[in-house]
């Protein structure tokens, strides 16, 4: 939004679609359109019919959108075209309105591409992924694609989308918990999400954390999860969800505005939207 928080017919509007919306999106793109002087402003929205939702970016002339779970492969069919990052992956994060004309996009998969190498994760460690949604895809691709060559995809319940998903991208497979311990530990389910019910709750046996030498959680809130919280103090090496939404948060208001913010910009609206 302009520097003087007017909103005027002029206004663009960008949003999200998330079954349990937080304020981490919303705020990390209205600082930064403060910080930039740009006319646009960021809602979120919990939407009862996804349908509904992605015709109304369409017909209100909405510019983008934020699609969090469990809407990221449902909208797929939705859209116009899909590009490369999206179609690779088949899971859709950020929707893009040119003149009517919706594209479907994946900057999960940049940015957990981007932390790995930021962090200097050494490809050589064997990793164990819990979940099969559409972050987890863009997850095991992206660790694919990082050079990591052996890893489990442990579905927590469904045999059948966790076998598919190990499949795709050439890695072991299991159900319910990781069958050995790992070095790489990666939770990609709800479990420590605020708002959940499973806020107090381990995605991971504290003996498998015990003997890793990194954990990622790719739950952004808190910033600092159970299981972060844990790792940290058996003194391991951390990778958090916060860090990943604010570089995939940075590519979408890329996508949206035509304009990209600084790392220092990143940084800040970051730390904002989790203050």
């Amino acid at each position: 939004m302009p520097s003087t928080g007017t909103i005027t017919r002029e206004t663009t509007l960008c949003v999200s679609l998330a079954a349990r919306p937080s304020n981490i999106g919303t705020r990390f793109h209205n600082f930064l359109y403060d910080e930039l002087g740009l006319d646009f402003v960021y809602k979120a929205f919990a939407p009862t019919d996804l349908e509904a939702a992605v015709a109304g970016i369409r017909g209100l002339g909405i510019r983008g959108a934020g699609v969090s779970m469990p809407y990221k492969e449902a909208c797929i069919p939705l859209l116009d075209e899909l590009d490369d990052s999206a179609a690779v992956l088949e899971s859709v994060n950020t929707i893009v309105n040119s003149d009517g004309r919706l594209r479907g996009y994946n900057t999960d998969y940049l940015a957990v591409l981007r932390v790995l190498t930021d962090h200097e994760v050494a490809p050589e460690l064997e990793f164990a992924v819990l979940g099969n949604g559409g972050m987890a895809r863009a997850v095991v691709a992206a660790l694919r694609d990082a050079g990591f060559r052996r890893g489990t995809v442990v579905a927590p319940r469904s045999a059948e989308k966790g076998r598919a998903l190990a499949d795709r991208y050439g890695f072991a497979a299991a159900t319910g918990s990781a069958p050995r311990p790992v070095p790489l530990l990666v939770n990609v389910t709800p479990i420590g999400m605020a708002g959940t019910g499973q806020e107090h709750d381990l995605p991971f046996d504290r003996a498998l954390v015990e003997q890793a030498e990194v954990v990622f959680d790719v739950v952004a809130y808190p910033s600092r999860t159970p299981l972060l919280r844990l790792a940290e103090e058996l003194e391991k090496r951390t990778i958090s969800g916060a860090e990943v939404i604010a570089l995939q948060a940075a590519e979408q208001f890329a996508l949206y505005t035509g304009v990209r913010p600084t790392a220092d910009q990143v940084r800040r609206a970051g730390e904002f939207s989790r203050a």
